[in-house]
């Protein structure tokens, strides 16, 4: 029988930690440097720059509020419930005076919309969204869609 001879395998050598040592100083000295220029304010400092800057916010549009008067409208219910209602319309400064001309108008037409409105609907606590998007796009038909920019409701009690 033959014999094979195995040769002892050679001990794993330990890497030496020097790359590890390396690293790890190359790693503190790079944030300390980094730190430094920032303090220095040798680099930008990122978002933070953007608030040192003395810029100013942007104007507000010019806009003006006609209110419209506290309404109670009568429902359509055998309850006899009524719905107590009050809004402000959101217009362009310029056209104030003609919204508030046309004022009648909407709020007829909004009396007539919320009159025909269902109890369900007005009870749907999702519904004022979609109410107030019906009762806007009237009020810019009334009034021309470029003189009202929004409809912004003040009031809107059921009992």
């Amino acid at each position: 029988m033959a014999q094979t001879q195995t040769e002892p395998e050679a001990a794993p050598s330990h890497s030496s930690r020097l790359p590890l040592i390396l690293g790890l100083v190359l790693m503190i000295a790079g944030g300390g440097a980094s730190f430094a220029a920032l303090y220095l304010g040798l680099l930008p400092a990122g978002h933070g720059a953007a608030h040192d800057t003395a810029t100013a916010p942007a104007a507000l549009p010019d806009i003006a509020y006609v209110a419209l008067e506290p309404m109670v409208i009568s429902l359509s219910d055998p309850a006899a419930r009524h719905l107590r209602f009050s809004a402000q319309i959101e217009v362009p400064a310029a056209y104030q005076k003609d919204v508030e001309l046309l004022r009648p108008r909407v709020v007829d037409v909004l009396n007539g919309y919320l009159r025909a409105v269902d109890l369900r609907d007005i009870e749907d606590p999702a519904a004022l969204i979609r109410l107030r998007a019906q009762m806007l796009r009237r009020v810019q038909i009334v009034c021309g869609e470029d003189r009202v920019r929004d409809l912004l409701i003040m009031e809107f009690v059921l009992n």
